[in-house]
């Protein structure tokens, strides 16, 4: 193998794929980058047990010559050391040069730089999928369920479900669902493409690796294909193939503790809450219980409180729109709601509460696609 490459586009096809190798392999093959040169292009993949992510970089580009190639050919290259060399390479165009035993020559103006490279024979293949389940969705969709709900997902590998995102196609919606235990998120989406309707399917894939897509989805808005086999979902996009392991288990049904009615209603400025939660996340995190109480003052205050009994107290009021029901008194845990104020995009939320024991329902005023639930805390007084 032999090719000349301008740098840019390997810079940026590296960092794509190289967040689907792993640091803590014991597969010595999976800590490398695969290349793959042929006519159309050099294509480089990486693979973990969780993901495997594909970039194909086309010789010719926007009827610009991205790759000069003068001999096809395949190698896998340490991921660590690659991913560091190109990046500090001095020139625009970069050859690569794979001799005998893989040995690889990387020069770019006066540098030269040899890595031992390792058999591309030895390279897991990538899963070939049917297509027979496909949908469509713009990147921004995507990306924005993502940060709405991967936040909620558990940590704790002992519930090995609850660290996936349940993904459920219901008709002609996609909905996730996250949830560990303590609070829930979900949001949901219209699929325009007419074989959604076709099938249901439940599906829980794992919310680090959804972490991990977000991170290279393209900033313009474009069209995704997601393909969803028996253990593995595809992410298709123009040049990039981002694949997923899908998690066994059966995800618990959330449906049954999210309340419908309920006795108490507001809509209140995200801002406004949001640093009211701050101010008093200060004192509740010293007591390392993150306890923040809200409780209303009237039809068009609340009180948002937090002690320490070490530092003191925090109170502030804040007005209210909407109050509708019984008065409240409820506490609960002020980071997970300062979470969700962090992925609210509207400029006010609305807050139902069925009693102080219950969960608390957080919505965007402007759209009911979107649903948080957090569980309140119990409290002596």
């Amino acid at each position: 193998m032999r090719i000349n490459i301008a740098k840019q586009e390997l810079n940026e096809a590296i960092s794509q794929v190289s967040k689907a190798v792993s640091s803590r392999t014991s597969i010595p093959i999976l800590s490398g980058i695969k290349l793959e040169a042929n006519s159309s292009g050099l294509t480089l993949t990486a693979s973990d047990t969780e993901i495997s992510i594909q970039n194909v970089i086309p010789a010719v580009q926007n009827d610009q010559t991205i790759i000069d190639l003068e001999r096809e050919g395949s190698v896998v290259l340490p991921a660590k050391f690659f991913v560091e060399i190109v990046k500090k390479l001095p020139s625009s165009m970069i050859e690569i040069e794979v001799h005998d035993h893989f040995i690889t020559m990387i020069r770019a103006g006066s540098t030269e730089v040899q890595l031992v490279g390792l058999d591309p024979e030895e390279f897991p293949l990538l899963p070939r999928l049917s297509e027979e389940h496909m949908l469509h969705l713009s990147s921004d969709e995507l990306r924005d369920m993502i940060r709405q709900t991967t936040f909620a997902a558990s940590t704790n590998e002992t519930s090995a479900i609850l660290t996936g995102i349940l993904w459920s196609i219901q008709e002609d919606s996609l909905k996730f669902v996250a949830t560990d235990r303590h609070r829930l998120a979900s949001s949901q989406v219209k699929l325009n493409n007419a074989a959604s309707g076709e099938y249901h399917i439940s599906i829980v894939v794992p919310a680090k690796t959804l972490n991990e897509l977000s991170k290279i989805l393209p900033d313009e808005n474009v069209m995704i294909d997601i393909v969803i086999e028996d253990n593995q979902v595809l992410f298709r996009m123009e040049n990039l193939l981002f694949y997923s392991r899908i998690l066994d288990g059966m995800y618990p049904d959330t449906s049954k503790i999210i309340p419908t009615v309920f006795k108490t209603e507001f809509t209140i400025d995200t801002k406004q809450l949001t640093d009211a939660l701050d101010r008093a996340y200060l004192l509740s995190r010293e007591e390392k219980t993150n306890i923040v109480r809200l409780a209303s003052i009237d039809d068009h205050r609340i009180e948002i409180s937090s002690s320490s009994s070490e530092l003191g107290k925090v109170t502030e009021q804040i007005e209210v729109e909407h109050f509708v029901g019984e008065p409240l008194k409820i506490a609960f845990n002020s980071r997970y709601m300062l979470d969700v104020m962090k992925v609210m995009d509207d400029e006010r939320v609305h807050i139902s509460f069925t009693g102080a024991m219950s969960p608390i329902i957080v919505t965007p005023q402007n759209s009911k696609a979107i649903l948080h639930l957090i569980l309140p805390y119990r409290t002596t007084n």
